[in-house]
């Protein structure tokens, strides 16, 4: 057992710094994200859920517009395309299954 933020940083994109679990079939991930910065648009096998701790993050999702606030989630499909701006500072918690490879230090 360990605090999350002991786990080394894994910056995403310029603004968004991830902090990762892994089990044997999904990764859950703390992330930090600061006011203006963008997520482009993407998409991969995993299906992911996103929870907003605090903030405001405006998503585009399958094509349609969400604006997450604090308490709200979100269930993205495996290979959906999405993005994502921060309106504000924002802390969320993603969920994904299967396990990110890709996001494993």
């Amino acid at each position: 057992m360990s605090l999350i933020k002991d786990i080394k940083p894994k910056p995403l994109a310029p603004g968004l710094t991830g902090y990762y679990a892994h089990g044997e079939r999904m990764t859950l991930g703390l992330v930090e994200i600061e006011a203006g910065s963008q997520l482009a648009e993407h998409k991969h096998p995993h299906e992911q859920i996103t929870y907003i701790i605090e903030g405001r993050l405006d998503m585009m999702i399958g094509g349609k517009p969400y604006s997450l606030t604090a308490g709200m989630v979100h269930v993205i499909p495996s290979d959906t395309l999405h993005s994502a701006i921060a309106k504000t500072d924002c802390k969320l918690i993603d969920v994904f299954n299967p396990v990110r490879e890709d996001y494993k230090q």
